[in-house]
């Protein structure tokens, strides 16, 4: 027998608080949600016959969901009664049920939860990181535990704990690392500040790195031909050497482990050159190939190009786009790699480098038509910082850029290299803002993967429920960001999400585990600022 549900406004208020004590307690596992086992134990307390407790669990959950929700546990908690049925009943003068040894149990329960409170409290005695009265109230008395200030030796330090603990069991749960990124090691943590210099071949990229370093580096090739046909990481080391692709990927203390999932063909077009410099002991340099116009671009890379730009530039503390004033022309390949960065926009800078090869005249066009071209690729009201000079040993060409030019390039200059040196305190500051957009967007993802979870049918028609939430994905997105009250700006690209889902069995996912949404709320809420109060900036 099928009728339309009671709504809770119905039922009075009294009632309503008796039977959420009652949902709480039934719902062991607190997802809000009674399953089977859970209904099984707390109804057999009302001692109903079988045959009565399958019509109650029949009424209750009305569209077969195979669970009940806080609304239908209200109505199987009502008389079963043929008045019940109809519209005539008050429900606001139905009593709650008789529940035999149910106060005992409840009583039971809080008894045990003041213990651990107590156990809590007198064990982090005089820990720092124990929360001031005024913001207790934020935190509900099943908050997870604090991480311990006392073993904490730095923000970053601090910052990978809280990944461990609180944040990598949510990402694991919910195959974050399948869909978004992959799961941090403690490289990720401990890696120096990198900077990506991108361009089209023969910008001066390679000549770059040069003549911040004041001396060539192993791999480095120059010439006005594509000369750097791969990606090549400059960074510190004991002796001078250069290590293969594959073997950097696979190298647990570098931060280079994601790289494997674009293959041996990219990882082959990868280097790692290693050095002793004063320089690369706080910054890390990622110089890449050039990036193709024209008739090169028919020449089809063997690599996800952009993917692998995108990646460096997610991990990347500032990305370098170098021009010339020769090459202003943003090809089909250049403004696939400028959208690959998008998210990213606060990390780049241009360059116009071989400036001194144009009079003050031609630069102040060459400068309008640079600025032109960025605006339509970009599509930010914000104007790109470019810095325009001459990058490279030579001494600036006087007889072309005249006095002014001159100057204007050393003052450049010097404001690109205050920009650099600003980077390992920036560094700082850019990881914990990366961890905490990680987490939001780790939780998001956890609410979709488990609104997913939740819609598949109990039995029946599996295969088609999937297609058709693949196909209505967009729908769904709306529902959690409704249900949640989440800013629709923090979903997910719905294309690649669904691309992304289509290799998967919904039934598989995991339900949504209340308890680690609130270790990552507690997280962002409580130990960050913690973390932050208590430690500075090493740079500052």
């Amino acid at each position: 027998m099928e009728f339309d549900p009671i709504p809770i406004g119905s039922c009075s208020k009294e009632n309503q608080i008796i039977y959420q004590q009652w949902f709480n307690y039934a719902d062991s596992d607190g997802d809000g949600r009674i399953t089977g086992s859970d209904a099984t134990k707390f109804f057999a307390m009302s001692n109903l016959s079988r045959q009565d407790l399958k019509q109650v669990w029949a009424i209750a959950d009305s569209k077969r969901q195979g669970y009940l929700g806080f609304a239908e546990f209200i109505i199987a908690m009502q008389p079963i009664t043929q008045d019940l049925l109809s519209s005539d009943v008050e429900l606001k003068n139905l009593k709650p049920p008789t529940m035999d040894g149910l106060d005992v149990l409840m009583a039971k329960k809080r008894h045990k939860e003041k213990e651990v409170d107590s156990n809590v409290s007198n064990n982090a005695g005089n820990s720092p990181l124990q929360p001031s009265p005024s913001s207790s109230s934020w935190f509900s008395s099943k908050s997870t535990k604090k991480v311990s200030l006392s073993s904490v030796t730095s923000i970053i330090d601090g910052l990978k704990k809280l990944y461990i603990q609180k944040l990598r069991p949510l990402e694991a749960t919910y195959r974050f690392n399948d869909f978004v990124s992959p799961l941090l090691t403690n490289s990720d943590f401990e890696a120096k500040p990198m900077v990506m210099l991108l361009g089209q071949y023969s910008t001066g990229k390679t000549t770059f790195i040069k003549h911040l370093l004041k001396s060539s580096y192993p791999g480095a090739h120059i010439g006005p031909e594509p000369t750097t046909d791969r990606f090549v990481v400059v960074m510190s080391g004991p002796d001078e050497r250069s290590i293969p692709g594959n073997t950097v990927a696979v190298q647990a203390d570098m931060p280079f482990s994601g790289l494997t999932s674009f293959g041996t063909a990219f990882l082959s077009k990868f280097e790692c050159s290693q050095m002793p410099h004063p320089l690369l002991d706080h910054i890390t340099f990622v110089d890449s190939p050039g990036v193709l116009s024209g008739e090169k671009q028919r020449t089809q890379r063997a690599y996800d190009f952009t993917g692998v730009t995108s990646w460096f530039a997610a991990k990347c503390d500032l990305i370098l786009l170098l021009f010339d004033p020769h090459k202003l022309d943003i090809s089909d390949e250049f403004k696939r790699v400028i959208s690959s960065l998008r998210g990213h926009d606060d990390k780049i800078r241009v360059v116009l480098n071989k400036a001194d090869q144009v009079d003050t005249q031609q630069l102040m066009r060459v400068y309008g038509a640079l600025m032109w071209s960025l605006g339509k690729v970009l599509n930010t009201p914000e104007v790109m910082r470019v810095y325009i000079g001459s990058f490279n040993d030579k001494p600036i060409n006087d007889a072309v850029s005249g006095p002014i030019g001159k100057e204007l390039f050393e003052k450049e200059q010097e404001d690109l290299l205050s920009d650099l040196k600003d980077i390992p305190k920036k560094a700082c500051d850019r990881r914990i803002n990366e961890f905490v957009k990680r987490a939001r967007a780790a939780k998001i993802h956890a609410y979709i993967i488990s609104h997913l979870k939740r819609e598949m049918p109990a039995m029946m028609g599996k295969a088609k429920a999937q297609q058709k939430l693949i196909d209505n994905l967009a729908a769904a997105f709306g529902k959690v960001q409704r249900e949640f009250h989440l800013p629709p700006g923090d979903f997910p690209d719905v294309e690649h999400f669904r691309e992304t889902l289509s290799g998967y069995n919904f039934d598989k996912f995991e339900k949504l585990k209340p308890k680690m949404i609130q270790a990552v709320d507690d997280m962002l809420g409580y130990d960050i600022p913690n973390l932050l109060k208590n430690f500075r900036n090493p740079y500052d």
